[in-house]
């Protein structure tokens, strides 16, 4: 079912629901106002005819004489009174009744004795009181003492059609009132389901655009209410698809890149090796040659492994397979023995390796792990810069410790930085040599190393005068929550 159709059912039953409880509340209030009005008019009319008969004779037993009753009756015709009087005895005096003996019935003469009128609401359908008529009527038998004597009862009544013509009247007035309440909720419920279904069909056309793959899209809303809300909800979930359509694309960009990094990095040692191989099984590599050789096809095994070993390093160290030894201790020496063995490598690159470090650095961490993650910023540092100077710092902080390694290096641009930790990432691949962290892992396994120990690292970097890489190791008890 549309949703404007439903709008209108659903305004159609609340009204019908809210109109009918109120009618029926009101009718009901109606009816019993209008039956105790007419009881009291009759009761009324009864006091007054009684104090009537009584003032006829001394001993009240005078009921009034028929010519009189008939001018009574005939006042009272447009009214539609009927009355009815009974002697002491419950028989019937008026009107005449032709000789025919017409008495109340013994067990409602007992009750009017007590002196308790009897309200009759329809005497058609109470036949145990006065007996059926042509016409219904309602009113009261009243009896009339004189002292403690009863000496009569009058019936008077009028006709439940005239008592319950304001009730009718109502009725038709309710029906106007359902009828015009339908009018105007139907008119009412097509405008707000149209306001709503305009918003709902925006959504939906939005929603087949982002399916066709039109992450650009955006709803235009005013959070006047929850269709606003859902709008600027979809709003911020496109905006994150397309977040994640871009960051998917570039992920596949760099694992195509990588993959081919990969195979040039293996196919290279490999060929090398290949090719030794061949040469000493034909005897095609001098015998002179022979050691040297064996020295290169060493080297480039060596450089498989490694290649290999950071692979697995780093799948464990992701996957928290890494139990780390956690401890407060000095790092100065470890650092001290961390330069003295990446000196060679600086050397070869033409670099000044310095240390800027206090006397002593107490950090919370596990000493195999911080080497790890040590050596490997220090090697990316040399990797990427030659003829220049990497410093290595290290500082106390609030709650924790603060180790730089600062170089002058190529550099890199913003773009670069939000991804220098990612596995497989290069910032210039055309720049790498041999050494650890030239299959684009080294800072991978240094970002996953800091994230298990709870701790920070960034880097700040200017496009062909440096970067500076900085780690925050926290002291027990303060480290960062892992996700």
């Amino acid at each position: 079912m549309k949703l404007i159709y439903q709008h209108l059912l659903g305004l159609f039953l609340i009204i019908v629901s809210t109109v009918s409880i109120i009618g029926y509340a009101e009718l009901d209030y109606a009816r019993n106002q209008a039956y105790m009005q007419n009881f009291h008019r009759m009761e009324g009319y009864a006091q007054s005819l009684g104090s009537l008969a009584a003032s006829n004779s001394q001993d009240g037993t005078a009921l009034l004489n028929n010519q009189f009753l008939n001018q009574l009756q005939y006042v009272l015709r447009d009214d539609e009174v009927h009355i009815q009087i009974f002697d002491a005895n419950s028989v019937q005096i008026y009107p005449n009744t032709n000789g025919e003996k017409i008495k109340l019935a013994p067990s409602v003469f007992k009750i009017l004795k007590k002196g308790k009128e009897i309200r009759i609401k329809n005497n058609n359908t109470e036949t145990s009181y006065i007996g059926t008529t042509k016409n219904a009527y309602t009113g009261v038998l009243f009896p009339w003492f004189h002292g403690k004597k009863l000496v009569g009862v009058v019936w008077i009544g009028s006709t439940v059609r005239n008592v319950e013509k304001p009730i009718q009247m109502a009725k038709k007035n309710l029906i106007n009132a359902l009828l015009v309440s339908l009018i105007v909720g139907v008119i009412l419920s097509l405008i707000l389901a149209y306001y709503s279904t305009t918003k709902i069909k925006k959504l939906s056309r939005a929603t087949q655009k982002v399916a066709r793959g039109d992450f650009d899209v955006q709803i235009d809303h005013k959070n006047h209410d929850e269709i606003d809300q859902l709008a600027s909800n979809f709003n911020y979930m496109v905006q994150k698809l397309k977040q994640s359509s871009e960051e998917i694309k570039a992920q596949e960009k760099r694992r195509d890149k990588f993959m081919a990094d990969v195979a040039h990095e293996m196919r290279t040692p490999l060929t090398t090796i290949n090719g030794i191989l061949e040469g000493l099984q034909y005897d095609a590599i001098p015998e002179d040659s022979k050691p040297k050789s064996i020295e290169l096809m060493n080297k480039e095994t060596k450089r498989l492994i490694r290649l290999v070993n950071e692979n697995l390093d780093y799948e464990r160290i992701r996957s928290n397979s890494v139990k780390l030894i956690k401890t407060k201790f000095d790092a100065r020496d470890l650092l001290i023995n961390v330069k003295d063995q990446m000196q060679q490598n600086a050397s070869k690159a033409n670099d000044q390796l310095k240390l800027e470090i206090p006397k002593s650095i107490f950090v919370y961490a596990d000493p195999d792990r911080f080497t790890q993650m040590m050596v490997n910023l220090i090697q990316n540092a040399i990797q990427f810069t030659h003829d220049g100077e990497i410093t290595i710092r290290a500082k106390r902080v609030s709650h924790g410790a603060k180790f730089q390694v600062e170089d002058t290096g190529i550099g890199m641009t913003e773009e670069e930085s939000k991804y220098i930790f990612e596995r497989f990432f290069k910032a210039d691949p055309s720049r790498t040599k041999s050494g650890t962290g030239e299959s684009g892992l080294g800072l991978a396994i240094v970002s996953s190393l800091v994230t298990q120990h709870g701790g920070e690292i960034y880097v700040d970097s200017i496009p062909q005068k440096g970067s500076t890489f900085t780690i925050i190791l926290y002291d027990e008890g303060h480290e960062k929550k892992t996700k």
